[in-house]
């Protein structure tokens, strides 16, 4: 029997101390839990649901992504991909839920997050036969695309977070630099253990001095109960075919998003290529956990690009440590006191954590670009797919012309054109022995 060792954080199977485990998956926890519960609260908000109802979703959506994250790491069959991959809540399907949950009810919504999710899941246990199609600088040019992409998410949340009335104020520049500061001298100067929790270091003296600075908000912590167990099918599902292909259709890209991150984390803080069976478990638990995330009247989560990013800062890898971070968020669930709390963290503390974090993905992708190799065909997928996606999805009024469909899948979301264009660009070039003749 191997012995507990804190050596073992560096390594996917061995054996870690819970002490030492714990402040790791409290890391991970705080890096993405804010993330994690504004995509159900905005769609709360604009659909107009109850807010005793809504505080349920939000109890729920910590559940969802505790179930998630537990599955990743320890799969059931083939749903899972056994890595140290952290879900949530995806961002990717907020404005196509906000269309149906205000035009048609939450219960149809529900129904087609549930039908998307398994179809999502049936690709995944499928992966084998259409994953050829994604080679490895396709690949690479999506990590890279989703790099580009979180990196007005951690700039706005350094500000103070979009929509806030004290954005970029003086006192957000203060803490997010501040913050920014000790996570960077403490990745620098620290020594092992300590290096390795250079986020968290950073959040909490970043969340000290905010405190000390008047900007954390304590009420409505204990303004609940103490304990509260999750309310199941909060909506009754309705099943609709045009929501249902709406919905099967933004489900494509969070696939897509699942397979640059977790080919991200293989390449970042495994230092190894990924495998098909790897691929396809994840993929496959981002479906099926997204239909059971629909039983509970949630949107479908997927895996956190900032924890991938926070993987390969720290080089912590261990399942076990990673798993804590599901059982801090399964407490936030059950207990919504400890939620509650987490959720006071500033959004200039969040933003000085993860901006190093993202920048961290696109080192990932080009990574894998230069194992890709610099070939003259391998520069025109990469680089045409990177300008129309980037640039495009920054103009995104030209997308107006196109139907109402197009536009919630392209207008904004660059990862989705990088990847469509990627693909078909690796099927129509010549093999690259027919650019040298």
């Amino acid at each position: 029997m191997t012995t507990k060792s804190s050596e073992n954080l560096y390594t996917l199977d061995g054996r870690v101390p819970l002490f030492k485990a714990l402040p790791f998956g409290l890391q991970h926890v705080l890096a993405m839990f804010v993330s994690n519960i504004t995509p159900i609260i905005i769609l709360a908000n604009v659909v107009g649901i109850e807010k005793g109802v809504t505080a349920s979703l939000i109890q729920n959506c910590m559940i969802i992504a505790s179930i998630g994250t537990l599955i990743q790491l320890y799969p059931i069959w083939k749903i899972g991909s056994r890595l140290p991959i952290v879900m949530g809540l995806s961002f990717t399907f907020l404005s196509v839920a906000i269309s149906i949950g205000t035009t048609q009810g939450m219960g149809t919504l529900m129904g087609a997050v549930i039908v998307g999710g398994i179809v999502e899941g049936l690709l995944g246990l499928c992966a084998k036969y259409w994953l050829k199609l994604i080679p490895h600088v396709v690949a690479a040019t999506v990590v890279t695309s989703i790099g580009f992409s979180l990196l007005p998410i951690g700039a706005n949340s350094f500000a103070g977070g979009v929509g806030a009335s004290n954005f970029g104020a003086a006192e957000n520049w203060i803490v997010g630099s501040v913050t920014l500061l000790v996570c960077l001298l403490t990745q620098i100067f620290a020594k092992g253990f300590l290096r390795s929790l250079s986020v968290l270091v950073g959040l909490v003296v970043g969340y000290i001095l905010a405190l000390c600075m008047g900007m954390v908000d304590f009420s409505g912590v204990m303004d609940c109960s103490i304990v509260s167990l999750p309310m199941f099918l909060p909506f009754k599902p309705e099943f609709h075919v045009g929501p249902i292909l709406s919905i099967l259709a933004i489900y494509l890209v969070s696939a897509t998003e699942t397979v640059g991150d977790t080919s991200a984390l293989v390449n970042g803080a495994l230092k190894r290529q990924i495998h098909k069976a790897e691929m396809g478990g994840a993929i496959s638990c981002d479906g099926f956990v997204s239909s059971i995330s629909g039983l509970f009247g949630c949107t479908p989560i997927t895996s956190f690009s900032q924890n991938v990013g926070l993987a390969s800062l720290s080089g912590v890898v261990n399942r076990f440590a990673i798993g804590t971070s599901a059982v801090v968020m399964l407490l936030g669930g059950i207990f919504p006191p400890f939620g509650r709390l987490l959720s006071t963290i500033p959004q200039a503390v969040l933003g000085g954590c993860t901006i190093m974090m993202f920048g961290s993905i696109l080192f990932a992708g080009f990574g894998m670009m230069a194992k890709s190799g610099f070939s003259q065909r391998n520069m025109i997928i990469t680089s045409l797919s990177l300008s129309v996606g980037l640039g495009f999805t920054s103009a995104s009024k030209m997308f107006e012309i196109f139907p109402q469909i197009v536009q919630m899948i392209f207008a904004e979301n660059c990862v989705a054109v990088v990847f469509l264009l990627a693909v078909i660009l690796n099927l129509v070039l010549p093999k690259e022995n027919s650019f040298s003749k």
